[in-house]
Parts: C-alpha cells; sequence; structure tokens
C-alpha cells in the first residue's frame, strides 16, 4: 500500500494533477481564514465552546463542519460549497418530475452543460439568500441561537448596518463561486471529486484541535478528571471498529447476475457472457442524514420560541424533547432517516428504466422473466437493501450524540466516530483512492490492495530506466512535502 503512493509520484501525469489538487485545495483553506471586513468572530466562538451540546450550537456545529471551520472564523468562505451542492440536488430532484429537465440530461454533453448552467444561476441565487439571512442572524444572533446574550459573548457585528450587509453578501456569495470554480477544476484537471473533496478537506482540518483536545485529557490539568488508560483503549477500538463498519457498508453491494443471449450480427456472434448489477446497501448515501439533521433541528427552534410567546408550556416541553439525547429526538431522527432513504432511492433508482434496458441489449436475471417482472423483483431487492442501509445510518447518525451525552466525550472528538462527517469522508478517500488506482493499473503499477491481483510488468528496458530516473525525483518531491507540511506545524503550534 505504502508503495503505491510512491508509485503515484512515478507516473508524470498522475504527479501533476495530485500536486493540481492539492494546489487548490490550499487555496480553499486559505479563503476558509480570510474574515469578513466588520465582522469579531470570538463572541461566536465562545457561545459555540459554551453550548456545542446543545440545540443551538448542534446548528452553528452542523453548518461550521460542512464549511470546514469558516463559519466560526467569520470568513469570506462562510457558506462554504452547500448552496452549490444544495442546488445541484434541487435540479437533480427535479429532473425526476420534470419532462424538459429530464430531457436534458438525455441530450449528452449540450443538455448536461445547459443543466450545469443553469445550476450555477441557481446557486447565486441560493447565495444571495443564505448571506443576507446569515448577516441578519450576525448581527441579531439571539434570533437563532437560544441563550447567546450580547452583553456576556459581545458584538459579532461590529460595522454598520446597510454598507456591512451589502459588501459581506458580495463577499460571501463570490467565495462560494469560488469554491465552485475550485471543485470544477480539481474534477477536471485533478484527481476528480472536487466538490466531495472541499467538504472532506475541510471536516479533516479539524483534527489538529480534537487531537489537542486528546491530549489534554490525556494529560489534565490538576484537579481535572481525565481519561485513563482503558478508556483510551476502549476509545480506539471504537475508532476502528465504527471506521471499519463504515468503509464495510459504504463498500457493500449486492450483486445480481445478469445473462446475455447470444445474437449473430452479420457473421459475428455478440453477447453470451455473463456479468451482474450491482445494488449498492447504502444506495442514498449520507443524503438521509443531512435532511434529517437539517430538517429536526428547526423546529426545536420554533416550537420553543411560539411556547415562550404565547405561554404554552406543553410546546416548551416537546421543543426540549427534540434535543439531542433525549429520546424523542432518536426516534424522530430515526423516522426521518428512514422515510428519506426510501424517497431517495424512489427518485433516483429506476427499476422499469433498467428492466427494459436489459431487455433491449438481450440481458435477463436468470430465474426471472424480462420486462414488468424483472422491475418488481429489483424494486424488491432494493427494498430491503435501503431497510439495512437506514437502520446502519441511523446507528452512525446518532453514535457520536451517544459519545457525547452518555460518555462525555468531548464535541471535536466525538464528530469522529461516526455522523455525517465521518460517512462523507470515507466515502470521498474510497473514491480518491479507486480513481488514483485507475492510474496505477494503467501504467502496470500495483494498486492499494494487491491481494488477489494479478501484477502487470513491463518487460521493455526503456520503459524500466526511465521508471529508476523517475524515481530519483521521488525523493526530493517528498521532501518539499515534507518541509511544507513542518511549516504548517510550525505554524499552528506558534498560533496556539
Amino acid at each position: 500500500m505504502f508503495s503505491a503512493f510512491t508509485n503515484s509520484l512515478k507516473i508524470p501525469e498522475l504527479r501533476s494533477r495530485i500536486f493540481y489538487t492539492l494546489a487548490l485545495l490550499f487555496v480553499a483553506r486559505v479563503g476558509a481564514h480570510i474574515p469578513l471586513p466588520g465582522l469579531d468572530p470570538k463572541p461566536l466562538q465562545d457561545f459555540f465552546a459554551a453550548n456545542s451540546g446543545g440545540a443551538s450550537g448542534a446548528v452553528v456545529g452542523l453548518y461550521n463542519m460542512f464549511t470546514g471551520g469558516a463559519l466560526l472564523k467569520g470568513a469570506v468562505f462562510a457558506l462554504g460549497i452547500m448552496p452549490y451542492i444544495s442546488a445541484s440536488i434541487i435540479f437533480q430532484l427535479m429532473s425526476a418530475v420534470i419532462p424538459g429537465l429530464s430531457r436534458l440530461q438525455q441530450e449528452g454533453d449540450v443538455g448536461r452543460q445547459k443543466l450545469t448552467q443553469y445550476t450555477r444561476y441557481a446557486t447565486v441565487l441560493i447565495c444571495l439568500i443564505q448571506g443576507t439571512l446569515l448577516i441578519l442572524t450576525l448581527e441579531n444572533p439571539s434570533r437563532l441561537f437560544q441563550g447567546y446574550d450580547v452583553n456576556t459573548y459581545g458584538q459579532i457585528v461590529i460595522a454598520g448596518h446597510t454598507t456591512f450587509l451589502l459588501t459581506s453578501v458580495i463577499f460571501l456569495t463570490a467565495g462560494t463561486m469560488i469554491l465552485m470554480w475550485l471543485g470544477e477544476q480539481i474534477t477536471a484537471r485533478g484527481i476528480g471529486n472536487g466538490t466531495s473533496l472541499l467538504i472532506t478537506i475541510g471536516i479533516l482540518a479539524d483534527i489538529p484541535g480534537a487531537a489537542t483536545t486528546l491530549w489534554n485529557l490525556i494529560n489534565p490539568a490538576v484537579g481535572v478528571k481525565g481519561l485513563g488508560a482503558p478508556q483510551l483503549i476502549v476509545m480506539l477500538i471504537l475508532f476502528l471498529v465504527v471506521t471499519m463498519g463504515l468503509i464495510a457498508v459504504v463498500q457493500g453491494q449486492r450483486k445480481i447476475p445478469v445473462q446475455y443471449a447470444k445474437r449473430v450480427v452479420g457473421n459475428k456472434v455478440m453477447g453470451g457472457q455473463n456479468s451482474f448489477l450491482p445494488l449498492k446497501v447504502n444506495y442514498s448515501g449520507v443524503m438521509p442524514v443531512i435532511f434529517a439533521s437539517a430538517i429536526l433541528l428547526f423546529p426545536q427552534q420554533i416550537f420553543s420560541w411560539l411556547g415562550a410567546a404565547f405561554d404554552l408550556p406543553f410546546l416548551v416541553e416537546f421543543a426540549q424533547n427534540l434535543v439531542s439525547g433525549h429520546w424523542v429526538y432518536y426516534v424522530v431522527m430515526g423516522s426521518l432517516i428512514l422515510f428519506f432513504s426510501y424517497f431517495w432511492v424512489s427518485v433516483m433508482f429506476k427499476p422499469i428504466q433498467i428492466a427494459d434496458d436489459l431487455k433491449k441489449y438481450g440481458g435477463y436475471i436468470p430465474g426471472v422473466r424480462p420486462g414488468e417482472p424483472t422491475a418488481r423483483f429489483l424494486d424488491f431487492v432494493m427494498t430491503r437493501l435501503t431497510l439495512a442501509g437506514a437502520v446502519f445510518l441511523t446507528i452512525i447518525a446518532v453514535f457520536p450524540d451517544l459519545l457525547m451525552n452518555q460518555l462525555k466525550v468531548p464535541h471535536r472528538i466525538a464528530i469522529f466516530f461516526g455522523g455525517t462527517g465521518m460517512l462523507i469522508t470515507v466515502g470521498v478517500i474510497l473514491d480518491t483512492m479507486k480513481q488514483v488506482e485507475t492510474f496505477l493499473l494503467q501504467r502496470h503499477y500495483d494498486g492499494f490492495l494487491k491481494k488477489g491481483r494479478v501484477r502487470a510488468r513491463s518487460g521493455n528496458v526503456a520503459t524500466a530506466l526511465n521508471e529508476a530516473a523517475d524515481m530519483q525525483t521521488v525523493g526530493k518531491l517528498w521532501l518539499v512535502l515534507g518541509i511544507i507540511f513542518a511549516i504548517g506545524i510550525a505554524a499552528w503550534i506558534v498560533k496556539k
């Protein structure tokens, strides 16, 4: 596996793509640390540190995770890449119900370019709306963040209202559009998965902070209860078990056997081979958790406001039960994840279209008649797989909350034991490794996993000499990366 990383730098094209991707990711992280003019992020950071376990802290923490920490820093990238992802999801869902958009998807590159153009326009509109709401919220934080007191934490916005609102909305919209462009460039000229990599890097950016928190637990101050060796071992085992479970379910699929009938085309006999149709266990990915988390956060605030305004104690009590740690929260959360899992599969998975395509190309599932019986069989199998995937998503989504509420694990550490962030991180890393491995196998190098794979080697002497010459530059490249990494660690230590 480690030799695969070295081999990645021996291929000139792959090496340039890797360094191009790292450079653009560096630009994205720089933008997440440039604050908006006229904004003091320290009061918001203090409020989040004091209320990270409550509902208001959960709102800030969820959005801050997707922006890579840019929200708590009051940066120009505070909206993150989420408006672009929201616009993409909207058009993806609308394509399933609007015939005009569905036809554009089937028109090839021209139609996809048109959909991309519409998505960009929608991204600008969403940025303008979200940017305005965010600035208005920061000017009056008590409207959204329950328990925020200006006298205790301080004023977040320290500039004039009109000027700050106009300039900040422009900066926030421009920041999201820059991130969108960076993601598209990484997808086209880098190693792929540009938008997903931007989110993943933002999530992993909190690893140094989590490591610092863990170190403070292992070496606590005098009079403070720390983390003993047995608890540390249990946490490491839990982390490994959760990570392995995530990889198993993300990669898990049921292979439906497909057999193609032989066809005579001219003087050639085509078809007759056996294949399979992969149906993923977690077909909907992380989307049900994102939808459920976003929807569940706002009723708590609304019911709390209504109960306080109209003196309705039962609404206030119900709002308190929707906070993480109560059984009502977990029941509603699991129900929403189950609903959105089936909703996403019903919209994106088309068993009738798959059955028609198999019938058109002479394929059939052994033991199942072509046409409508095949569609019913695929729908039955996907329904059972979706239930298993939804149960797994529910367990992963609530596991960090259980650690925080039951075992009192700090929030910065608990988020790496499951939840939305780990689902995204594991999925993106696996996809990225697959793409890099494709480059390696095309050039007759071993991939990241050697077991069960025939190793192909080039017997050309000239090729071997060229590879040896490339190896001489590998050490210099690793040296440059090591120097950059050492400078970053030194800057982080000095900042602390």
